[in-house]
């Protein structure tokens, strides 16, 4: 189950522990019993801090729990955690047994501060790469809040589970039974949701922060290099954002960014963060802008954020990205998360034997079918145009898969369902005009992006795709406020693209500031 070089690593961390922990296994005769029986053993013979049981009672089986010696278990793994969820259950055993996590003293202290009791269920797939945040934040609150406990499911061990319960979207996280949240989420996000006087908290303090010399909203790799290199200016630099990394957080793999041969999302929007913290940025996560406030007297442009914060700024650049374009069809926000969804990586594991369609001919939605055929029974791809857009090398790839079925010229006109999920597709034949119903338990939509402008129209100049309009430097309609990114009319949504745009708005915003004769001074040269 374990090669020996995995084997190797992971006794190296299990050294950091200082405490015993004990396993507890409630099992039965499957497949999945037999792994993690295996694994289980496994970890107790890499330390003799770690104990195993087979006694278990839990009606979840199999699963086990870790919990010190002599504690009460809260948190269980009702999972075999290899795949992308290995490193979740390395972090659980070192945090049981001693070992303090890399985590901000006041975060820690937050989630002990934390009311009431919460009983946490978040179902995930091995293969997700958005699941090992939540897990891993879920499963650290269960470990030091007494009130706090988790249960990690694995959708694809729990099929019988995850189809009653009409889960077909991971990460999905409920709360003493109730929906509590979706979607990626790090800890501050998860005590952020639970904590609901810190909003006002949060938006006082805030208010209350000087102006910046240079403001950026946005924390993808446009909003990232635009910091660093204000920041390395030496002028007081911002950064509001809903997630840090932006769309980064939501990608797989990353094979062409120049110098990096290869890695993921999540590691890539890591390190866009750590950068940022090395210059000083003062970074501002988890903040929606809900409008833009024209430059006063002063000369200062005010950013209002959704909670009533109200930041102020020199000069603004604007990186606010995109996000998955929907299809805009009845039954497509009815059944989102209940059949309908976005991340094939995420999701498809769900579907395995099942029936979908793959909405999107270009290069995403035919790599999703490629994903998919690999795990579920068939796939039906649905392409408007006369033809694919993707590349050639994986157009080739798609028609070589026998349980893939491609449709041109066919227009999505309905996601059907029976109130609780998703059941088929209506698509009209554009040459015929007749109209069609595929039946189907998944429909994943990957037709593009539409960036994320709303709240700068009627100030900001955009185009009829709703992208801001920027010239060669940058420079929006507005004096001081410039763009960068996918949210722009610059061409070729790349993430190198995304960066240099970045790092060219801020150079035209530091300029602006001089020619201003704003009170700044060049650090250290770009």
């Amino acid at each position: 189950m374990l090669n020996d070089t995995l084997k190797t690593q992971l006794q190296s961390h299990l050294q950091r522990m200082t405490l015993p922990i004990e396993l507890v296994a409630s099992l039965n005769d499957s497949p999945g019993a037999s792994e993690m029986r295996e694994l289980l053993r496994t970890l107790a013979g890499m330390s003799e801090l770690i104990s195993v049981r087979e006694d278990g009672q839990d009606e979840r089986r199999p699963s086990f729990s870790i919990a010190r010696q002599g504690s009460t278990a809260h948190l269980r793994f009702a999972a075999v955690p290899l795949g992308h969820e290995f490193t979740s259950l390395v972090l659980a055993l070192l945090w049981a047994g001693g070992h303090p996590p890399k985590v901000e003293p006041q975060v820690l202290e937050q989630v002990r501060q934390l009311s009431g009791e919460h009983h946490f269920e978040v179902f995930m797939s091995l293969s997700c790469h958005n699941c090992p945040d939540v897990v891993q934040a879920l499963s650290l609150m269960a470990l030091i809040h007494p009130h706090i406990t988790t249960t990690v499911i694995d959708g694809a061990l729990y099929q019988e589970e995850v189809q009653r319960r009409h889960i077909l979207a991971v990460p999905l996280v409920l709360r003493n039974g109730e929906s509590f949240a979706s979607g990626r989420m790090t800890l501050e996000d998860i005590i952020a949701r639970l904590d609901v006087r810190g909003d006002a908290q949060v938006a006082a303090e805030l208010t209350q922060r000087p102006p910046y010399d240079m403001l950026v909203v946005g924390g993808g790799p446009a909003g990232a290099a635009a910091a660093v290199y204000a920041a390395r200016k030496g002028i007081r630099t911002g950064v509001v954002a809903e997630r840090i990394g932006g769309q980064t957080n939501d990608t797989l793999g990353i094979e062409n960014y120049i110098s990096v041969l290869a890695t993921d999302g999540p590691k890539f929007a890591a390190a866009l963060e750590s950068q940022m913290k090395a210059y000083d940025v003062d970074l501002m996560p988890r903040q929606l802008v809900a409008r833009l406030i024209p430059a006063d007297e002063s000369g200062l442009i005010g950013v209002e954020l959704k909670n009533g914060a109200v930041l102020s700024t020199r000069s603004l650049v604007l990186s606010t990205g995109a996000r998955w374009r929907q299809v805009g069809v009845t039954g497509e926000e009815q059944y989102r998360n209940r059949g309908v969804a976005y991340c094939p990586h995420c999701d498809g594991p769900l579907f395995k034997g099942k029936r979908t369609a793959v909405i999107g001919g270009g290069n995403s939605g035919v790599e999703a079918a490629i994903d998919l055929a690999g795990i579920v029974a068939h796939v039906t791809l649905i392409e408007f145009g006369e033809q694919l857009k993707a590349d050639a090398v994986l157009v080739r790839k798609l028609n070589s898969l026998p349980n893939v079925k491609i449709l041109t010229q066919a227009q999505t006109l309905e996601i059907t369902g029976d109130g609780q999920q998703v059941n088929g597709l209506r698509w009209l034949d554009r040459v015929s005009g007749q109209q069609h119903h595929i039946e189907l338990e998944g429909v994943f939509v990957q037709i593009g992006l539409v960036p994320n402008t709303e709240f700068l129209r009627g100030l900001i100049d955009l185009n009829r795709q709703g992208e801001i309009v920027i010239d060669e430097r940058g420079q929006t309609n507005l004096p001081g406020v410039f763009a960068a990114g996918d949210a722009t009319t610059v061409p070729f949504k790349q993430i190198v693209i995304a960066a240099g745009e970045g790092a060219k708005a801020a150079l035209s915003a530091f300029d602006h500031l001089i020619r201003q004769g704003q009170d700044v001074s060049e650090a250290t040269p770009a």
